[in-house]
């Protein structure tokens, strides 16, 4: 395999790569690392901005994925090149499962962690949470591994690419479960704001998908508890008697199973199913994490200027997610509701809308997806365990193998 990428899963954003390589084991990821001057991983694509762009690009799809079941059955260790769906599917073999999946179930692992990617629920912590052990290729061709409780390793598993090229994941398992999934539609505005944290908190896994229309839209509640009490409305959202897609009016196919059928927790936790894999959209992709306590006003003050916005919306998502201690995660030590945006596919337009959705949220100080469409500069001064990770950045590439302008510039403030 040769083939250059041309561009990210939506093709909203074009990569300046000149060359791809596909290396076929671990040596030769050593070797290339090595020769390499500059070099950055490409996962799953799905990254709206350029943290992962340069012009020497190392592609892990060829390596063997290499599941294995560790620490008595608690833990799971995998290529970082692995997807969510992938490892789910090895899993499912064993009888166990992991905490939480984000929308789509074909991002990779390492990618995903790298990003502080996540799924919703008031309990739960965002994918990287789940990391247990890294395996790291650094600038020399030396491997690094590195386990929960080691020196630095909260400042390692939120990576942003600018560590090493990840090429083993652990993660922390447990017994699979079932879920099921329940929509809820009508939401009035009035209703959410005077209940975001009654309704966030109703079941296991909460999206409140939105299109900053009339009514606020409509409520996705994933249940892990069977129960047939699942309530006629919410707030006076009224339960959906057929199956709905995320973005009202779309065909439900490829949704997972909704209506309250009870399932395996692989086949209800993302929005869309394992088996379909997504063809790139024409989609662009925002989301800002604001601390729990500031998310009703935070959503009032969007709805003041959502005329400014509004059109630009395939599909909008309100989810929360529990508090870690990882350092470039945003949701270091805070619990936070993320305000998601599926753009139509129109860079200038969206540029121009986040930039009048930024200033609207600014006094939330809200932390922007690393690896969504933003415009603030030097978002890394928002985080108070930025020396710290620079410091590790330092001792892990002191060559800055793995950097590229727009780590240096959104990250670390150099030449911003």
């Amino acid at each position: 395999m040769t083939q250059v990428p041309a561009a990210n899963w939506a093709e909203s954003f074009r990569y300046g790569f000149e060359d791809c390589i596909y290396p076929s084991s671990l040596d030769a990821v050593r070797e290339i690392v090595a020769r390499a001057s500059a070099i950055k991983t490409l996962g799953s694509r799905h990254s709206f901005n350029a943290i992962a762009d340069g012009t020497l690009a190392l592609s892990l799809a060829e390596l063997p994925i290499d599941a294995a079941i560790e620490a008595d059955g608690t833990q799971v260790s995998v290529g970082g090149q692995c997807t969510y769906g992938e490892l789910a599917l090895f899993l499912q073999r064993h009888g166990l499962a992991i905490h939480n999946l984000a929308s789509l179930p074909h991002i990779s692992i390492a990618g995903a962690i790298a990003t502080a990617t996540h799924g919703s629920g008031d309990g739960n912590g965002n994918l990287a949470t789940a990391v247990a052990g890294l395996e790291f290729v650094v600038g020399d061709g030396s491997l690094v591994h590195v386990r929960r409780g080691d020196a630095d390793f909260e400042g390692m598993v939120v990576h942003l690419g600018a560590l090493g090229v990840v090429t083993r994941v652990t993660l922390d398992v447990q017994p699979e479960f079932d879920i099921a999934q329940c929509v809820y539609e009508g939401l009035s505005w009035d209703a959410l704001l005077a209940n975001l944290d009654a309704t966030m908190a109703a079941a296991y896994s909460v999206s409140v998908f939105t299109q900053w229309a009339e009514k606020a839209g409509t409520v996705w509640l994933k249940r892990t508890v069977s129960a047939d009490d699942w309530p006629a409305e919410i707030h006076g959202a009224t339960r959906a008697t057929v199956k709905r897609h995320p973005i009202i009016g779309l065909d439900p196919e490829n949704a997972t199973e909704q209506l309250g059928r009870y399932g395996r927790w692989s086949d209800r936790l993302a929005h869309f199913k394992m088996g379909f894999t997504p063809s790139s959209g024409a989609e662009i992709q925002s989301e800002y994490h604001i601390a729990r306590t500031h998310g009703a006003a935070a959503i009032e003050a969007l709805l003041k200027i959502r005329d400014r916005f509004a059109p630009l919306v395939q599909s909008g998502e309100f989810r929360t997610v529990a508090a870690d201690r990882l350092w470039m995660s945003p949701q270091y030590g805070n619990d936070t509701l993320s305000i998601h945006f599926t753009w139509v596919r129109d860079q200038p337009a969206v540029d121009a809308a986040a930039a009048e959705i930024e200033k609207a949220l600014a006094p939330f100080a809200p932390l922007p997806h690393w690896g969504k469409v933003f415009t603030r500069n030097h978002i890394g001064a928002a985080y108070e365990n930025l020396a710290r990770f620079a410091r590790l950045r330092d001792r892990m590439d002191p060559e800055r193998k793995f950097s590229n302008t727009w780590l240096e510039e959104v990250v670390f403030g150099v030449g911003g």
